[in-house]
């Protein structure tokens, strides 16, 4: 007597299933296995962390444009000379230019050289007066006599200029006394006559010449 199976556990109906879905897992395994990815990494680099390098910021250069200098400014505008017409007519004026010879005057005349007399202190030959000066001032001096009344005496240096003609000029007190022995000082020297000039080089010059004369109480 054949044993009767169950319907149910009857694997024969699910054999094309069962067949497709191993096909299935065989064809996922085959998959994953080609696209799997093996890195090799080695033991040391297991406790590295991983940091991606971080791109260095790039600071553009930027070029600093100065700005150009102003232009100049545009030269003046000439100024406009105004050109005013002169309506107003100008009488012609006849000069007359001839002169006759009567008429001319010299205008322009020459002048004279005028050469200043070089007075000298020290010549080759002293001026002299005739006779001699102790002379002449023993005959002509007078003491004065307000001068004798009140007991003044002393002496006079008295300078003076003998000209190269001879003649007394320039009569000056070097150094008085009194005034009134001063004036007579002044007025026997005046009265000199012409003295023999002095000389240089045996031409006549002026000369200047210190004189004393003494007031002395007797």
């Amino acid at each position: 007597m054949e044993p009767k199976k169950n319907p149910k556990a009857d694997l024969e109906k699910l054999r094309g299933t069962f067949t497709l879905a191993g096909l299935v897992l065989s064809l996922f395994i085959v998959y994953a296995m080609v696209n799997w990815k093996f890195y090799d990494v080695q033991a040391a680099q297991l406790g590295e962390l991983v940091v991606d390098e971080e791109e260095e910021d790039i600071i553009p250069i930027t070029e600093q444009n100065t700005p150009p200098p102003p232009p100049p400014p545009p030269p003046a505008a000439p100024e406009i000379i105004e050109i005013v017409e002169d309506d107003i007519e100008v009488e012609d004026i006849e000069i007359d230019t001839e002169v006759e010879v009567d008429e001319v005057v010299e205008v322009f005349e020459e002048e004279e050289e005028v050469v200043e007399d070089e007075v000298f202190t020290i010549v080759e030959q002293m001026p002299e007066i005739p006779g001699g000066i102790q002379k002449y001032l023993a005959q002509n001096v007078k003491f004065p006599a307000a001068a004798k009344a009140n007991s003044i005496s002393g002496r006079v240096f008295i300078n003076f200029t003998v000209g190269k003609d001879g003649k007394i000029r320039d009569v000056k007190i070097l150094r008085g006394v009194h005034d009134l022995l001063d004036r007579e000082a002044i007025r026997v020297v005046k009265a000199m006559p012409k003295w023999k000039p002095g000389k240089q080089r045996g031409k006549a010059v002026s000369v200047s010449y210190n004189l004393p004369i003494s007031f002395q109480l007797r």
